[in-house]
């Protein structure tokens, strides 16, 4: 596991960008470590532009903004283009390639193509690319154990929503290839 893993997820308001982050951010805080997360939106929120900066470490965090992401998670065009060029040499960029039709060239950073908006339609999961994507965001990264991630989306998920726990746990496994 790294000291510092700063993730950025991007899309539009209404694809789940915060609550994946916020469900990073959970899971390092079961794990003890130091956490940030700061969520962005564009002016109209749904439909409008949405980001979050996760940061997990083991050491203070000095600034909650990502500048220089791991990883980025983008689930639109705009997003990608826009946020593409800040990823750190090295670093991880998983998209959505069913909403991004062309994936600027990079070759100092992996570049994961998920169909992630139908393979959780395919699997009767429509809303969830969003939790596809982190699937494998916790596959090639190791941010933490699945365990934790389970936890995390037990806490996160309220009581009146614990008919979507299920779901969501089918759309991690689906993202991370199981």
């Amino acid at each position: 596991m790294a000291d510092q893993l700063n993730v950025l997820l991007a899309g539009f308001g209404g694809q789940g960008i915060l609550f994946a982050g916020k469900l990073i951010a959970e899971a390092g805080l079961i794990d003890g470590r130091e956490i940030s997360w700061l969520p962005s939106y564009g002016p109209e929120m749904r439909g409008g532009t949405a980001n979050c900066s996760v940061c997990l470490s083991d050491e203070p965090i000095g600034s909650p903004l990502v500048l220089e992401p791991d990883v980025l998670v983008a689930m639109n065009q705009p997003s990608l283009d826009k946020f593409i060029g800040q990823v750190v040499p090295g670093g991880t960029v998983i998209l959505d390639s069913v909403m991004i039709a062309t994936v600027p060239e990079r070759d100092d950073v992996t570049i994961i193509e998920l169909p992630a908006t139908r393979l959780a339609e395919d699997a009767g999961l429509k809303g969830l690319a969003n939790v596809v994507l982190l699937g494998r965001v916790l596959k090639e990264t190791g941010f933490c154990a699945a365990e934790t991630l389970d936890k995390a989306l037990q806490k996160s998920v309220s009581p009146k929503r614990q008919h979507l726990l299920e779901p969501n746990r089918k759309a991690l496994s689906l993202g991370a290839g199981g």
